[in-house]
């Protein structure tokens, strides 16, 4: 059975990691002490439920971690310090620390450093999550022991749900948009006055009017779609963000 070091310190180690070309060791007091971190340890970088689910939600949701007291989002791999950095570059993960443990000794000392070796990797640490104060580890998600590579209770939204269990995740948003539109500018300007984040896909250059015939009835830009749902252009996103304001200020009333 995988450990639960729930109550326990963290492991004492020093991750080797590079900055501006340099090696620059970090210890685990200086990523621990004093702070509240939420940290996450995945298989691998590149790896396709790493790459595709794990870190990306991680990102997305750090503004809400911060919001509710976490000082630092921690990614932790049994990688090199050169792999690290570019896979959190191809990540755009900017919200996101990513340590390298590329001898394992980190995910040694945790109890969850697994073999790998019917992949080719080799050792590599288990999925898992955990909640720390200052050194202590107050809460662990770690991932059932099942073949392959499960992954159902690590996630963000799982740690986010602990951390505050009241608490209001961020709007899932995307806009489709075309060059030289100007309601396409009108419409993410309104969003950017609500202070609501959004993916911009680009005609022709992250998906063509195929797609977007799939997915809405209109052709119209820009398409406006908030949690799995099309709101439309920029007039319906304006009287969207109407409704909802008055939705919020009843509720505060």
């Amino acid at each position: 059975m995988m450990n639960n070091l729930e109550g326990q310190r963290i492991p004492d180690v020093t991750f080797r990691t590079r900055k501006d070309h340099e090696w620059v060791d970090v210890t685990s007091s200086e990523i621990f002490s004093g702070k509240t971190v939420v940290l996450f340890s995945l298989p691998g970088a590149f790896t396709p439920t790493c790459s595709s689910s794990h870190v990306p939600r991680y990102n997305q949701l750090a503004p809400v971690f911060g919001a509710n007291g976490v000082d630092e989002i921690v990614c932790v791999s049994v990688n090199d310090a050169f792999v690290m950095n570019e896979w959190k570059r191809s990540q755009n993960a900017d919200r996101v620390t990513f340590l390298p443990d590329g001898n394992g000794e980190f995910s040694d000392k945790m109890g969850l450093l697994v073999n790998k070796d019917d992949l080719g990797f080799g050792k590599r640490s288990w999925r898992y999550s955990m909640l720390v104060r200052d050194g202590v580890i107050e809460k662990m998600f770690i991932e059932p022991e099942e073949p392959g590579d499960p992954y159902g209770v690590s996630d963000a939204d799982t740690m986010f749900k602990y951390l505050a269990p009241e608490g209001e995740l961020p709007l899932d948003v995307a806009v489709f948009t075309r060059d030289g539109c100007p309601f396409c500018v009108r419409a993410k300007g309104l969003l950017h006055d609500a202070g609501i984040e959004f993916e911009e896909l680009l005609l022709n250059r992250d998906y063509t009017d195929q797609t977007l015939r799939a997915v809405s009835s209109s052709i119209t830009y820009p398409q406006v779609f908030i949690g799995g749902t099309l709101v439309g252009g920029a007039d319906d996103l304006e009287e969207w963000l109407q409704r909802r304001g008055a939705t919020e200020a009843r509720s505060a009333a």
